[in-house]
């Protein structure tokens, strides 16, 4: 069984991986830059529309179910690796309802494999000593060492006294940084079909990061005479969304938590004891999220799986803190939280959004965009990636001038958002005239897609 990516490659070029095209691409579109005009989009022309990993997946475009087709030759990127059909299956195996849809279900399984390594290699399920070898687990230790690649060789190599370089399923070339978090990453170039839905044929995949950055200095781990045991189980709480405006994004998530839980039980476990899953939302609110660390500290969680979101992770770090229990996230990117002072208590498998924003204007200047809009939540994840990106458009050769951010205001209630409310940023975008528009947020951003529908743009496709 294997999830890396050359076991997709045979699939034809429509699945085509793209290593080391974002430097080149970005320093060609620079280079000619400054000898393109900028020009004044006629209003009735239509314009690109592009997403991230918030809304660029099949079940944002359900949101869409009354206007076929609108999404149709929508692009953008998201952190995604080629997944085996294998993994695809053992997934669905766990929640039948998941389709196309698998944005960050292998950052989950890893995020708790992880964990479950950690805690092996401390032969302790107390926070503090967890933590210390999380990064540990990940990382080569020595020139030639060969990384394990699954659940099972990797506890028995751990149970041997082995020093192990854990390799999953969103982690395949590298391990984690000192600050915790990946070294190297996988993109998807995505496109949406006329069906509303992600065109999977279409999808391609870029390599991002370095390896180099991969942690080289780690704690040595207590040494083992023979199988170590707990009285105490090691206990997994969820911090992942089923309400709020991420809940479109738990289902796969949750999936690949499940999964990795199941699949280390039937592997023996975890310090002889099975480990324990106890549920959780996180709401997509920092004062639901913050309720919830509290039930899960009060259940005797020592390992959280979330936040989904970079803003309510933020919030919640100084309760996990105090409380010293592990956070990982397998979906928060926002640049701020690797230098977010967490007492070496959180971490994350998805990688931070200095890397989504160049393999993101890669595809928007791919497409020979000259004025840009940028439409974004105004919070940390729409904040960190909306200047991100601009930064990267900057350096590929769009002017100031033809380049103009916009935000809106983050509701505690999904409910409070209306495509009426977003008429304001539409006339906004529209009198700007872009011939690209893009749009970081959640399933509200759907709103402001529709309010520039409302608003007579049109979209190519």
């Amino acid at each position: 069984m294997s999830d890396r990516p050359e076991d997709r490659r045979s699939n034809g070029s429509s699945r085509r991986y793209l290593a080391a095209i974002l430097a080149v691409a970005l320093l060609a579109v620079g280079a000619c830059g400054d000898e393109t005009p900028t020009t004044t989009r006629n209003t009735d022309e239509a314009i690109r529309l592009y997403g991230s990993d918030g809304n660029m997946t099949s079940s944002f475009g359900d949101t869409f179910k009354d206007q076929a087709g609108l999404l149709n030759g929508m692009r953008g990127t998201s952190p995604l690796t080629p997944l085996s059909e294998d993994f695809k299956s053992r997934l669905r195996g766990v929640d039948s309802r998941l389709k196309n849809d698998f944005l960050y279900a292998a950052e989950g399984y890893d995020a708790v494999v992880i964990a479950a390594l950690a805690t092996e290699t401390a032969r302790s399920v107390e926070g503090p000593q967890i933590a210390k070898y999380m990064t540990a687990v990940t990382i080569t230790k020595n020139a030639g060492d060969a990384p394990c690649l699954t659940i099972q060789t990797c506890m028995d190599g751990v149970k041997a006294g082995q020093d192990i370089a854990y390799r999953g399923v969103s982690m395949k070339r590298s391990g984690l940084t000192d600050r915790g978090e990946p070294s190297s990453a996988s993109y998807g170039s995505l496109i949406f079909g006329r069906s509303n839905l992600v065109d999977d044929a279409k999808t391609e995949f870029v390599a991002a990061g370095d390896e180099k950055l991969e942690a080289k200095e780690q704690p040595t781990p207590p040494s083992r005479n023979g199988s170590a045991r707990s009285t105490t189980p090691l206990r997994i709480g969820a911090l992942l969304p089923k309400t709020g405006d991420l809940a479109i994004a738990g289902p796969p998530i949750f999936a690949g938590v499940k999964l990795a839980i199941a699949e280390i039980n039937a592997a023996g476990g975890v310090l002889g004891q099975p480990v324990v899953y106890v549920d959780g939302d996180d709401g997509t609110d920092p004062v639901k999220a913050a309720a919830q660390v509290d039930a899960h500290i009060a259940a005797g969680v020592q390992v959280i799986v979330g936040a989904a979101a970079s803003g309510i992770s933020k919030a919640v770090i100084p309760k996990v803190i105090q409380a010293q229990r592990v956070l990982i996230s397998p979906s928060a990117t926002a640049d701020e939280l690797t230098d977010e002072p967490d007492g070496g208590m959180f971490f994350r498998t998805s990688p931070r959004d200095t890397l989504q924003s160049r393999a993101l204007a890669d595809v928007i200047m791919r497409y020979g965009a000259q004025k840009i809009v940028i439409v974004a939540r105004d919070d940390s994840y729409g904040n960190g990636l909306a200047s991100k990106v601009a930064e990267q458009l900057k350096a590929a050769g769009v002017k100031d001038g033809s380049l103009k951010v916009l935000k809106y205001e983050v509701r505690k209630d999904p409910k409070e958002y209306a495509v009426d409310q977003f008429s304001g940023l539409a006339t906004d975008t529209s009198n700007f005239k872009p011939d690209s528009v893009l749009v970081i947020g959640f399933e509200e951003s759907g709103n402001m897609i529709k309010a520039l529908s409302a608003h007579g743009v049109k979209f190519h496709d």
